[in-house]
């Protein structure tokens, strides 16, 4: 065994990860709090009860992709599966992150006091204090700006959304 047949499979796992958080913070911003997505992720801004919720359709959708990634790997030109490596490690880091971390799908509860998870865990805590679709901070799994960052950046689409907000009281029918 090579060097080069380590370091180009790690190589391509670490950067599907990388890409993977870029892919899933455009995604979340685009697809799912746009008009095409909502349906599925509103889901997962309402309140519900413990278990499944519709927005769980997009990991089904990732995973399908990983799964036919690794059936092309394997048939047709093996870094592909590779990727569908990187693709699944970037899985359960959401899973453990966003599903386990924040919104304490597991069955136990653990807030994180200090640190890089406890900045993971304000930032998507941040994201979620918007009602609705729109106004939303930090669209990332598993890198979170700065918590102050985010708190100004809160600010000013709420200052941006309140002249909409009076109008639209100025306009409704008495």
């Amino acid at each position: 065994m090579d060097v080069l047949s380590v370091l180009v499979p790690l190589v391509i796992v670490v950067g599907t990860v990388a890409f993977m958080e870029f892919f899933a913070w455009w995604t979340h911003k685009y697809i799912m709090h746009g008009e095409l997505g909502w349906g599925w992720h509103k889901s997962h801004h309402e309140p519900h009860e413990p278990g499944l919720e519709k927005n769980d359709l997009y990991a089904v959708i990732f995973a399908v992709f990983a799964v036919g990634l690794f059936a092309a790997g394997s048939l047709l030109w093996a870094p592909l599966w590779w990727v569908a490596v990187g693709i699944t490690v970037y899985g359960v880091l959401y899973f453990i992150a966003h599903d386990g971390l924040v919104h304490q799908r597991w069955p136990f509860k653990y807030i994180p006091r200090k640190g890089y998870l406890k900045r993971l865990y304000q930032a998507h805590r941040l994201h979620h204090a918007v009602d609705g679709k729109d106004g939303c901070v930090s669209f990332g799994f598993i890198y979170a700006p700065p918590v102050d960052e985010l708190v100004k950046e809160l600010d000013r689409t709420k200052a941006q959304r309140a002249p909409a907000a009076r109008n639209d009281d100025m306009t409704a029918a008495p």
